[in-house]
């Protein structure tokens, strides 16, 4: 017959190199009765000849004849038991595949409950296939092609699987009010999630599904100077103030002072200088006194003069300890931090450090150092201590540690052994 002038294939067989496929044609499609079909564990081989399966075989070496081809009869009239000539494809099935297939998620907005705000999330994993249904698998999806491998599968069904997986994603971490922080902790019963609903997908194309991970849900920061890694900037200055124990409003002080020393370091020389020592001694209440000087003479301030600050108020209210720059209540007279001894402004209420001749809030002159024998600051115009009671300015001949006015002929104080003269 002249459709047979090329030799009929004796051996036909399938040996996988490392390229993961799903599904391998063999080339050739002249066979006979008498052709070996060898197929190797975790393979099925496939028959269609003249676009109707013609038979199925699993691992082992079949010969090609009537008695496991019965359709040859009716479709070339083959009799029983001659090595008569016909034309098949034959299609390998790898039955084993390992759960190496990537996915991954476009950005999807979710409104996160922990920051109140949205935020662009991405999700990446990984899932694993298997060839369940072999026929069903070659006639949904290989068609004509020579082979059919993870990649195509996952291209094929790009759009479907991004779609499905957002879907169930959001929809899931909505109902449990899931933040990003603790993502991180769902992942397996997302995952288990994501699987069931997959299940039946997978199976209209004749696979199973032995495993379907997500390995990270996390903020899309792919778009450069987008939402996603602003956000992630954000993040990383919020945990840095936690860590150093300083507020925003501290920060943005912080760097106003930076930026005022790059402005005017030229004209102003000593500026910099002044705000470091400012942020060691009174934190970002020095460097806002420094950044906000009164009004000078001839000019006044190279920055906006301060305004007038209003009395301390009667009630308690919060301030910044000058030697750590943490916050506590003004009825406190030590800081609950670092333990530094509350030194209020007159005029404002800001702490100083006890030695500051001005405040560092509102620039009021402080007592430059001058303070009682019990340790407390004196206030300009004070006639006793506000702690000890002690006068503020002993009288003559009285002992300058303690202020017991006694006899000035001794030459030490009969109360604290000072020496008088």
């Amino acid at each position: 017959m002249k459709l047979f002038s090329t030799p009929f294939i004796d051996v036909v067989q399938w040996n996988p190199g490392s390229e993961q496929l799903f599904a391998w044609r063999f080339p050739e499609s002249n066979l006979s009765t008498l052709t070996q079909l060898i197929v190797n564990e975790s393979q099925e081989a496939v028959l269609f000849s003249k676009g109707r399966l013609a038979g199925k075989f699993g691992p082992g070496k079949h010969t090609l004849n009537t008695e496991n081809l019965p359709l040859l009869r009716d479709l070339y009239g083959i009799p029983f038991g001659s090595k008569n000539p016909f034309t098949a494809e034959v299609w390998f099935v790898n039955r084993l595949m390992p759960l190496n297939i990537d996915w991954r998620t476009d950005a999807m907005l979710y409104h996160d409950p922990d920051y109140q705000t949205m935020v662009p999330l991405r999700a990446i994993g990984r899932y694993g296939l298997r060839v369940a249904d072999a026929e069903r698998f070659l006639v949904k999806l290989v068609g004509t092609a020579g082979d059919f491998t993870a990649d195509q599968l996952t291209e094929h069904f790009r759009g479907l699987l991004v779609s499905k997986t957002k879907s169930i994603l959001l929809q899931y971490m909505q109902a449990r009010q899931i933040g990003i922080k603790s993502i991180a902790a769902h992942l397996d019963a997302l995952s288990e999630a994501l699987k069931a609903s997959m299940v039946s997908f997978w199976e209209d194309f004749g696979f199973s599904l032995p495993g379907f991970y997500i390995t990270s849900v996390e903020i899309d920061s792919t778009e450069k100077d987008g939402p996603g890694q602003r956000i992630l900037e954000a993040m990383g200055r919020q945990s840095a103030q936690a860590i150093g124990g300083y507020s925003w409003q501290q920060s943005q002080v912080f760097e106003i002072a930076d930026k005022a020393v790059e402005s005017n370091a030229g004209r102003n020389p000593g500026l910099l200088g002044a705000l470091m020592m400012s942020n060691m001694l009174g934190g970002s209440q020095g460097a806002t006194a420094i950044l906000q000087p009164t009004a000078q003479a001839g000019g006044g301030s190279p920055f906006a003069p301060a305004q007038s600050a209003p009395p301390p108020p009667s009630a308690p209210r919060e301030v910044f300890c000058s030697n750590c720059s943490k916050r506590y209540s003004s009825a406190m007279k030590f800081c609950p931090h670092c333990g530094d001894p509350y030194t209020p402004c007159p005029r404002c209420g800001a702490d100083n450090d006890v030695k500051s001749a001005r405040c560092v809030s509102c620039g009021t002159t402080l007592t430059a150092g001058k303070l009682c024998t019990c340790g407390t600051p004196l206030t300009p115009g004070d006639a006793f201590c506000s702690s000890c009671g002690r006068p503020a300015s002993p009288a003559p001949g009285a002992c300058s540690k303690c202020g017991f006015s006694g006899d000035a002929k001794v030459a030490f104080c009969p109360r604290c052994g000072n020496k008088l003269f």
